[in-house]
């Protein structure tokens, strides 16, 4: 029996696939104004076009998370990585055969292909089942803080790089290009993603009782409990999933809409040029996704809610500031201190996921990556609102939603940490 790969092996897979799979997340919003004037758009469309990559990126990792329970993961990475091929190289041959004349009457195929260039992204719910299944308990932080953490690093590299693609190179070529950054990040994917252990046996048809004791003599500790419905509907039981949902909604939903909302802000607020808002716009990115990887270890140490609150405490604090501040020096601190904040809180979330719902790993990530995701699609119109109606100021009191969220999120991570403390103290009486 061929039993294949190991930890290492695993964690490289699921990384390199979710950092390839976020390639076309980073394409729509700055060239949504080439759209808007081959098709003339009104701007609710335009903030369509901008957002439904985040739309399927969040709502598919639900189903596709829980599917790990049940596949491993390998198979899910290569259906969302290739759904998302065919809808950038869709909108790219689009591109090149009718752009810009013959673009009219094409805003619902355009939106299609945006859609599924966006199932890329929900490769991120698949990668955290596939790489819990690889690590005992006491590694998690660590395992989960390296594939969020340096699978994260892609938005904020290519907020640096498009701008200068699109200076050089021109509009149609920067989607032929992401195209086939894509497509060979597909194929790398293929060839290096493995499923845990557990799995290839029980694909190689060993029975479920023997696959288990043989995958726990290799290390293995977290096993499956059952089909994609049993692990939704197992991890929609447990209360502290929604917890870790809210949670979730804050910090990586924030993240993803606040690497689409920076480079507005920076260049409507603070008066940057477009090079200028996109490097800004990276700074912020990569040192979240970056922090991740410390973070998970940080978790791991001194225990998830705790890192947690201490990052959302900073984050409360980093917005709050934001939604004030009129100096660039004051602004450029606070991102820093948000970029920290939500770098660390991320991993410390995803380090809670198999501590709270260790029967249903997948199903939890699921419900956590997709719902939480939705934030990226849900935050921006809401800041977008509160800008038109402020005017220029308002694009600094578009922060103040955060502060909102930050306070709900410390009364959650109070609640959490109280009944942790109880149950401990109910073990040791």
């Amino acid at each position: 029996m061929n039993i294949r790969g190991n930890s290492r092996r695993g964690l490289t897979g699921s990384t390199v696939g979710f950092f390839f799979g976020f390639a076309a997340v980073a394409l729509y919003g700055p060239t949504a104004v080439k759209f808007k004037e081959a098709m003339d758009l009104t701007p609710a469309l335009v903030g369509l076009l901008i957002a439904i990559p985040a739309l399927s990126g969040s709502l598919l990792r639900i189903p596709f998370g829980a599917s790990v329970d049940t596949n491993g993961g390998k198979k899910s990475f290569l259906i969302l990585m290739l759904l998302s091929v065919i809808g950038l190289g869709g909108v790219t041959l689009l591109l090149f055969t009718s752009y810009p004349d013959g673009m009219k009457g094409m805003y619902g195929l355009v939106l299609t292909f945006g859609f599924l260039s966006g199932c890329g992204i929900a490769t991120f719910s698949v990668g955290i089942g596939q790489t819990s299944y690889w690590f005992p308990r006491n590694k998690q932080g660590m395992a989960l803080g390296i594939f969020g953490g340096l699978g994260n690093l892609a938005p904020g590299i290519f907020s640096l790089v498009l701008p200068v693609f699109l200076t050089y190179y021109g509009f149609i070529s920067a989607y032929f290009a992401w195209f086939l950054f894509l497509l060979v990040g597909t194929i790398l994917y293929g060839i290096v993603g493995v499923n845990a252990y557990y799995f290839q046996y029980r694909k190689a048809g060993v029975p479920e009782a023997k696959a288990i004791e043989k995958a726990r003599e290799k290390g293995q500790e977290i096993f499956p409990a059952g089909s994609i419905k049993d692990s939704l509907l197992l991890s929609a039981k447990v209360k502290n999933t929604w917890a870790l949902v809210a949670l979730y909604f804050t910090t990586f939903g924030g993240f993803i809409a606040l690497t689409a909302w920076f480079p507005t802000y920076w260049a409507e607020f603070q008066g940057f040029n477009s090079v200028k808002a996109g490097l800004y716009t990276a700074v912020f990115s990569i040192l979240a996704s970056v922090l991740r990887v410390p973070g998970g270890s940080v978790a791991d140490r001194f225990g998830g809610e705790k890192v947690a609150l201490l990052a959302i405490t900073a984050i409360l604090i980093s917005t709050a500031a934001l939604s004030i501040s009129h100096s660039v020096p004051g602004s450029v601190f606070a991102v820093l201190l948000l970029a920290a904040g939500m770098g660390f809180a991320n991993a410390a979330i995803f380090k809670l996921v198999p501590v709270y719902v260790p029967n249903a790993v997948g199903g939890a990530a699921g419900w956590i990556g997709g719902l939480g995701a939705f934030g990226g699609f849900a935050l921006p119109p809401v800041m977008g609102t509160i800008a038109g109606a402020f005017g220029a100021v308002g694009y600094a009191r578009g922060f103040l939603v955060f502060v909102i969220l930050a306070l709900i999120n410390v009364l959650i991570l109070a609640f959490l940490l109280r009944a942790r403390n109880s149950r401990l103290v109910e073990k040791i009486r």
